[in-house]
């Protein structure tokens, strides 16, 4: 039997709290963990931390989806959870990354970052959920240079 395809794409306020090497310790840790626990249970994505935010987009079988997620809402490291978008998907967006992480440091991230807390801010959800995909698959090729540089 085929285990059907599915994807959610979410933003949350970052809780993460300390000075700049204080939060790269933690999203090393949080990378870990999540590259860990998804290659186990057959699920990609990404994940974006930038202008206070993360957007993160997990993809696989529905229940293993449901599983990371429910782990998420529970995680005292972010706020404010609004899921963008929630349903089967033809193709995984990111077959690649077990977890691709892309930092929102490099010039003219932020105002695509801010652009798309503002899409959810309006409950422009579909608008927020494209451009939450297109700013991910832009940026994780920067998660090798950011692994450096920390």
């Amino acid at each position: 039997m085929l285990t059907s395809l599915h994807r959610i794409i979410y933003v949350s306020r970052s809780l993460l709290r300390g000075d700049e090497d204080q939060v790269a310790v933690e999203l090393r840790r949080i990378l870990a963990v999540s590259r860990r626990n998804n290659a186990s249970e057959g699920l990609t994505g990404a994940l974006l931390l930038g202008h206070g935010s993360f957007a993160q987009v997990l993809e696989g079988p529905m229940g293993a989806v449901e599983h990371a997620f429910e782990r998420i809402q529970d995680d005292p490291r972010h706020a404010d959870l609004v899921v963008v978008e929630v349903g089967a998907v033809a193709a995984r967006a990111f077959p690649d990354w077990s977890m691709a992480f892309a930092g929102a440091a490099a010039a003219g991230v932020a105002p695509r970052v801010r652009a798309v807390l503002d899409q959810v801010a309006a409950s422009s959800h579909a608008t927020a959920a494209e451009s939450v995909l297109g700013l991910l698959d832009g940026l994780i090729r920067r998660e090798a240079e950011w692994a450096m540089a920390h």
